[in-house]
């Protein structure tokens, strides 16, 4: 685990965006920075946090982070579902195939928790029993395990909007996958999903849910885009309190991006109005958070060079530039 003092001393080098001239067509995401040329994609994993919809913060080595524990998780499951990866330049790219996204996010969740109005907890807690088109049953508890996982799929939003959710039925109604395509999708995410759930229980970890978006190659293959098993797509606990602290009524020990969102809903901020100040002492412990992930889900140690990210990046992609 790299020190406070390493972490804090990169808070003036965080990768905030990029802006690359001939690397192809400029489309900057909610965290990543995407580069497109004929079936060639670039995309850059910048620091910025995402919650809520918004971007609240910049993490140090955040990218870093996301990016190697992307490249974990898609060697781990390439056998269940290939992906888009070609190459990996640098520790925040990914170089791979341009693919024509399928504009539905496969939301898949083990356990009944969150914050957000999209969370299961959140609608659960308001009365609402059918979610995603999974009908829950009554007298369940914030935190604990479902029956068994379900799949709550959400609208693709663009760019600043919301995702929203959307049943299968609905779906295949409005024309955004066929009956074949969600089929397949389904199968896939329960099965990745299972792998996570494993890799993860044997590290001490509960993968409790994330989510993950699919696109068709220039062959028409069915790949895997984006990222997989992420902090930021993904929702973690610790196995050892995970019982003690639902006994005790407190919130389960996570290492993710929830760190941040519970300490902005204390604050009073849960996605409307303006962010809350974040003092230096909750970034980096945010950072640690993703970085405590990345060593207990892979087993392996997080390396890092603080200084300019952005300039590092610029050499290592100097090869692709026209």
């Amino acid at each position: 685990m790299l020190s406070k003092s390493i972490i804090a001393s990169q808070i003036p080098h965080v990768l905030k965006g990029t802006s690359f001239k001939n690397l192809g067509s400029y489309y900057e995401g909610k965290v990543r920075d995407n580069y497109t040329k004929g079936d060639r994609r670039i995309l850059i994993t910048t620091d910025r946090l995402s919650a809520f919809d918004k971007i609240i913060a910049l993490i140090p080595f955040k990218g870093q982070v996301l990016n190697t524990m992307t490249r974990f998780w898609f060697e781990e499951t390439k056998d269940i579902c290939p992906n888009y990866v070609l190459e990996y330049p640098d520790p925040n790219v990914i170089v791979g195939v341009e693919c024509k996204p399928l504009m539905v996010e496969m939301v898949v969740r083990g356990y009944i928790t969150g914050s957000t109005t999209t969370s299961l907890w959140y609608n659960y807690e308001k009365g609402v029993r059918s979610m995603g088109g999974n009908i829950l049953p009554e007298g369940l508890k914030k935190n604990v395990k479902l029956p068994h996982p379900i799949i709550t799929p959400t609208t693709k939003a663009a760019h600043g909007s919301h995702d929203a959710n959307i049943t299968p039925e609905e779906i295949v109604k409005q024309g955004l996958l066929t009956q074949e395509e969600w089929d397949e999708l389904a199968d896939k995410t329960l099965k990745l999903y299972a792998r996570g759930v494993e890799i993860a229980a044997k590290q001490g970890v509960i993968l409790v849910d994330t989510k993950y978006e699919f696109g068709r190659d220039p062959s028409g293959r069915i790949v895997l885009i984006d990222e997989i098993h992420t902090p930021d797509s993904s929702r973690f606990w610790i196995t050892a309190s995970y019982e003690s602290r639902l006994m005790e009524g407190k919130e389960p020990e996570n290492i993710n991006k929830e760190f941040l969102r519970l300490w902005l809903a204390d604050k009073g901020f849960i996605g409307e109005g303006e962010i809350p100040a974040i003092p230096e002492e909750i970034l980096v412990e945010t950072a640690e958070k993703y970085i405590q992930a990345f060593e207990m889900i892979t087993g392996q140690s997080f390396v890092a060079e603080p200084g300019d990210v952005l300039a590092r990046i610029e050499k290592n992609l100097t090869p692709y530039v026209s």
